[in-house]
């Protein structure tokens, strides 16, 4: 590994943290607003894409700043694994830009600056995660999301939505806490925070009841975003949010912030080896097994679809999780590079699939005001190229080959059969199981059934994009005074309107005639990049990082 001082790193980084002030500077021209947000998007992408090669070849950038504390410095570095979450935090920040356009503007929301300034301030403070040189650095960022993103959550202002920031704020705080507390124990017993493939030496030889003790707070404290049960009560509340902030919580930033972070605990601070001499991997493998198989039953239940969504992103998270812990609890060797590369690669599988889904629901709730499965039937007529997405992404949360989840899915299996940890893989099959019975409904309501003839159902006229009939706009979003705006918040979901279609649905056809091209576009590229991912995942560059990543921690290559 070759070591590059570069800017980049850091550029990347402060190219959407700058990118607030123009944006909140524009607030009274949403055009120029959403061009420098789409403009610092693609730069931030063109920095990180820039670096891919170089990490590739086996180079690591870094930018330093200078001293975080006594003992501690403050820089960035893009090596394989930050590379990993930062090229794919980068990618779907321009997907979701385009598609925030389309869903903001189609429901006229109010305070859209503030929207996207906080959109770009949660992406900058994401590349930090992922660039992050030591623990202290991570620690550092991993709070700045959480600021970040709390007016995303309670962007509606209700009740349910401050309840739900305030949750949110509760949990995540929290467990910034137990990772400075780990951070802080780790640099006590090492003398040093700074990442390191294989684990940092020194806690090799440290006493193993403090070493369990900071793997347990570091754990812990990534484990509240990671959705860890029973750490994961806060991620079904924040549903209250704007969907494409559904997306950012579930498929880019935040969640995956929380799963990176036990990444890099698990590959570069204690190391395969020294997490299983401790005896911390089968028990953290334990929790996810249990995490992925309750959440998948308790999505069976929920009506509402970004509910169903929401226990679903639970239950695959600990999927990443699972194969990272695997990886570590067994002897090295073939079994637990195989594992490894399954929890690694299922980081941008799950991104892509789960934005597809989120985005899907969004465009739904603009053009129909539908909100839950039990009003859906027969939607696949009004709604036919995102409906057929949603059932892409959804074959492809189920491990149906050839879409991205297979491939991940796949390791995974052959990870936990060749360590012998059949118990882990017959968890994998049954949440499999469960994850087509969870998402069936909503394909076949969408397809194969009528509606019934029940209350009606508001069908979006106007143009596309789905706004509904008001002349008096404010230039931020919202509408005049006076104006009962159909986006409210009702019974603490976004917008919740849950009417039944009486009468059918009317067909729009299968060239984009359903919304605006700013949600379809970005739809179908997520939707294609989860075909990609299983037809061709080298080519797509994330397999191949998560090789090098792998082979760097292991010594073994797949």
């Amino acid at each position: 590994m070759t070591e590059m001082t570069s800017l980049r790193p850091l550029a990347a980084v402060l190219v959407p943290a700058v990118a607030i002030v123009p944006i909140l500077a524009s607030r009274g021209r949403p055009n120029v607003r959403e061009g420098w947000t789409v403009a610092a998007a693609l730069s931030a992408l063109g920095v990180v894409a820039s670096m891919v090669p170089g990490v590739l070849g086996g180079d690591t950038y870094v930018s330093r700043v200078g001293t975080l504390v006594p003992g501690v410095e403050f820089a960035v570095q893009a090596d394989a694994l930050g590379v990993l979450f930062g090229l794919l935090a980068s990618l779907l920040w321009v997907v979701t830009s385009f598609y925030s356009i389309g869903y903001m503007r189609g429901l006229d929301e109010h305070d859209q600056t503030r929207y996207f300034a906080a959109f770009a301030g949660s992406v900058a403070a994401a590349l930090g995660v992922a660039f992050a040189s030591n623990l202290l650095v991570l620690f550092v960022f991993y709070e700045l999301l959480t600021v970040a993103t709390y007016p995303l959550v309670s962007h509606d202002e209700t009740d349910e939505a401050r309840a739900a920031g305030r949750k949110y704020l509760t949990y995540t705080f929290g467990g910034g806490v137990a990772v400075l507390a780990g951070s802080v124990l780790v640099y006590l017993l090492a003398g040093t925070t700074a990442f390191a493939p294989g684990g940092i030496a020194e806690l090799a030889s440290a006493d193993p009841m403090l070493a369990r003790a900071a793997f347990a707070l570091l754990i812990t404290g990534f484990g509240v975003k990671a959705a860890l049960m029973p750490l994961h009560s806060w991620l079904p509340d924040a549903m209250v949010a704007p969907t494409p902030v559904s997306g950012l919580l579930h498929a880019v930033a935040v969640v995956k912030s929380g799963v990176f972070g036990i990444a890099r605990v698990i590959l570069e601070v204690f190391g395969p080896v020294n997490v299983a001499d401790i005896g911390m991997g089968l028990p953290l493998a334990a929790i996810a097994a249990f995490t992925l198989v309750t959440a998948s039953v308790i999505a069976l239940r929920q009506d509402n679809l970004k509910r169903r969504l929401a226990f679903s992103t639970v239950s695959q998270l600990s999927y990443i999780v699972l194969g990272l812990a695997v990886g570590a609890a067994v002897a090295p060797g073939q079994a637990s590079a195989y594992a490894l590369v399954g929890g690694l690669l299922h980081i941008p599988a799950h991104a892509f699939m789960k934005l597809t889904l989120f985005f899907c629901a969004g465009a739904i709730h603009v053009e129909t005001h539908t909100d839950d499965i039990s009003d859906m039937a027969g939607i696949g007529t009004r709604m036919p190229l995102t409906m057929t997405a949603f059932g892409v992404a959804a074959l492809g949360m189920a491990g149906i080959p050839l879409i991205a989840g297979f491939v991940s899915k796949y390791f995974l299996l052959i990870g936990t059969v060749s360590a012998g940890q059949l118990v882990f893989t017959g968890a994998l099959l049954v949440s499999g199981v469960l994850n087509i019975a969870y998402f069936w409904p909503v394909v076949y309501a969408a397809f194969f059934e009528s509606p019934d003839e029940a209350d009606s159902k508001p069908i979006v006229e106007g143009p596309l994009g789905g706004r509904f009939g008001d002349d008096h706009v404010a230039t931020d979003g919202g509408h005049g005074e006076g104006h009962v705006d159909g986006a409210d918040a009702v019974g603490g979901q976004h917008a919740d309107h849950g009417h039944g279609h009486h009468g059918g649905w009317d067909a729009r056809g299968w060239l984009g005639g359903e919304s605006t091209w700013f949600m379809l576009g970005p739809i179908l590229f997520a939707a294609t990049g989860s075909i990609v991912l299983g037809v061709a995942p080298d080519t797509a560059v994330f397999l191949r990082i998560v090789r090098d990543i792998v082979a760097a921690v292991t010594g073994v290559s797949v």
